[in-house]
C-alpha cells in the first residue's frame, strides 16, 4: 500500500510472474494467510478474513485424516468500556466461528460442520506515519537488493518518472534506436493496465516486460526486482524502468536505480517543479520533452529550468525532441557516460 495515497490494494501483475500486493500475515500456529480489513472503531464493526489451514477429524471407522482448505469468514465485535480505540491502543480479540465444507471419500460425498476459535491482535499504534515507515523500510530493503544485483551485473538502471503523457515511451523508442547497435537495452514498463507500452518497446527488438499495478499509482522495488528476474539483462545493459505516470508517489519509492530521470513536456506548466518538489529534488536529470512544439506554444522552457534548479540546484537539464532528434545526441551521451560509470565504477565524464 502506498503511504501517500493508500493505493495498491489489489493484485500486481507482471507478464511473466505475479506479485500479490496484499499484505501477508501468519497465525501463531503457522497458518499462512493474507487478509485485509478496513474499519472504523466508533462502535460495533465487522471483519472479513480469508485464510487457509488444515484440520483433522476421525470417521466412525477410526480413520483419521486431515483436509487442507481455504475459507473466508467474518465476525462482528463491539468494544466494551475501556476498550475504545485510540492512538497507541493495542489489544486482542477472541472469537469463534463455524464453517462447513464438503469432501469426497471414494465417491462418498458428505459435509462436515465444525467450529473453532482463535484470536487476533489489533495494533492501532500503526497510524499512517508508522504504516508509511514500514512500507518504505521494506521497499528500501528490496531496493538495496536490486541495486547490488545491478552493480554486480554492470547494469545501469534508470528510473524514468513523469506525468502521464510526457512522452516517456516515445522517447524510449527513439533512444533504443540510437543505442541498440552497440549498447544492450532492456525496459521494464509500469502502467496500471494494458501491455501497450511493452509491445511498442519490443517492436524495436529490445526485451521488455510489463508490470500492471492494478490500482497502484507507482512501481516499488519488490515488483521491479521480480520483473528484472524475468527480462533478459545482458552485462553492461542499460535498463530503463518506465514508472507509472505520476509525479507524487513514485518520488517515495527507491527502485534500486542508479539515477532518476524526470521528464517534463512543454505541454505542461512551467511550475511543475514547484508543485511537485519531491520528485524534482530526488531526480538527477530533467528532460524537457517535445521541444519541437515550442514555436506553437506559450511556454517558457527557461522558467521551467529555473524552477527545477530552485528545488534541486544539482539537477542536470536537457531539452529533447524524439520527433526531430533535437537534443537526442546529448541525451545519448549522458547515457553512455552513466553506463561507463556503472561498468567501471569510475566517475563518468560530465556525470
Amino acid at each position: 500500500m502506498c503511504g501517500t495515497c493508500g493505493c495498491g490494494d489489489g493484485e500486481t501483475k507482471i507478464e511473466a510472474a505475479s506479485v500479490n500486493a496484499a499484505h501477508g500475515g501468519r497465525h501463531g500456529d503457522a497458518r499462512g494467510h493474507d487478509h485485509a480489513h478496513d474499519h472504523d472503531h466508533d462502535g460495533p464493526h465487522h471483519h472479513d478474513h480469508a485464510h487457509d489451514h488444515a484440520h483433522e477429524h476421525t470417521h466412525e471407522d477410526g480413520v483419521t485424516h486431515s483436509h487442507p482448505h481455504t475459507h473466508h469468514h467474518s465476525h462482528d465485535h463491539q468494544h466494551g468500556e475501556g476498550e475504545e480505540h485510540g492512538d497507541g491502543d493495542h489489544h486482542d480479540h477472541g472469537h469463534g466461528h463455524h464453517h462447513s465444507h464438503a469432501h469426497s471419500h471414494g465417491g462418498d460425498d458428505h459435509r462436515h460442520e465444525h467450529g473453532h476459535s482463535h484470536s487476533h491482535e489489533h495494533d492501532h499504534k500503526a497510524r499512517v506515519v508508522k504504516i508509511e515507515q514500514d512500507v518504505l523500510s521494506k521497499n528500501d530493503a528490496f531496493a538495496r537488493e536490486n541495486r547490488a544485483r545491478f552493480a554486480r551485473d554492470g547494469v545501469l538502471a534508470l528510473n524514468l518518472v513523469s506525468s502521464p503523457g510526457s512522452g516517456k515511451t516515445t522517447l524510449l523508442v527513439a533512444t533504443i534506436e540510437r543505442l541498440k547497435a552497440d549498447v544492450p537495452v532492456a525496459v521494464i514498463e509500469g502502467d496500471q493496465q494494458t501491455t501497450n507500452d511493452a509491445e511498442r518497446i519490443r517492436a524495436t527488438g529490445a526485451p521488455a516486460i510489463q508490470i500492471n499495478t492494478g490500482k497502484g499509482c507507482h512501481l516499488d522495488a519488490h515488483m521491479t526486482g521480480h520483473a528484472a528476474e524475468n527480462v533478459a539483462l545482458a552485462k553492461g545493459a542499460v535498463l530503463f524502468i518506465e514508472n507509472v505516470g505520476n509525479l507524487v508517489c513514485p518520488a517515495m519509492f527507491d527502485l534500486g536505480e542508479e539515477a532518476r530521470v524526470v521528464l517534463c513536456s512543454v505541454t505542461e506548466g512551467e511550475d511543475k517543479p514547484l508543485k511537485y518538489p519531491d520528485m524534482f529534488r530526488t531526480s538527477h536529470l530533467m528532460l524537457i520533452t517535445k521541444v519541437d512544439l515550442l514555436p506553437h506554444l506559450d511556454f517558457d522552457a527557461d522558467a521551467l529550468a529555473a524552477n527545477a534548479r530552485a528545488i534541486n540546484p544539482r539537477i542536470r537539464i536537457l531539452r529533447v525532441s524524439a520527433k526531430t532528434g533535437e537534443g537526442m545526441d546529448a541525451w545519448a551521451g549522458w547515457l553512455r557516460a552513466q553506463r561507463t560509470l556503472a561498468l567501471t565504477g569510475l566517475e563518468a565524464p560530465g556525470a
